[in-house]
Order: structure tokens, then C-alpha cells, then sequence
């Protein structure tokens, strides 16, 4: 389907359904763009995390078991 029959079967929708397609679509761009700032981020700092060893002090405790004092 193209884009204008798109728009043209929206067009043909009551306007509380177009509503809907409109909030669903920026819904869905919104979650797109954060997911896309977020790897932009993890990216940018993915070199200080593997050099610098003071942000992966306390991965060798990822495996080590904890218990909660009473």
C-alpha cells in the first residue's frame, strides 16, 4: 500500500479512530527515537566503559551470592 491510499483509508475513518492512528503513530516514533538516542549514548560511552576499569569495579561481583541479614 502506498503512503496516499494510506492516508486515504485514514481519511475514511471516524474521527475518533483517526485520533487513535495519530497517537499510536507518535507513540511509536517517540519509542523508535529514544531507543535510537539510547544506543547513540551507549556507543559514545562504550570506550570509557572498556578502559576504564574504576566503571567495572564491581562487575566481578556479578556472580557472587547475597544474603539479606536479618
Amino acid at each position: 500500500m502506498q503512503t496516499i491510499e494510506i492516508i486515504q483509508e485514514i481519511q475514511r475513518l471516524p474521527i475518533t479512530k483517526r485520533f487513535y492512528v495519530v497517537e499510536e503513530t507518535i507513540k511509536s516514533i517517540k519509542k523508535e527515537e529514544l531507543s535510537h538516542q539510547m544506543e547513540i549514548a551507549a556507543n559514545e560511552l562504550y570506550g570509557d566503559y572498556v578502559n576504564d576499569k574504576n566503571l567495572t569495579a564491581f562487575t566481578t561481583l556479578d556472580f557472587e551470592q547475597f544474603y539479606e541479614t536479618k
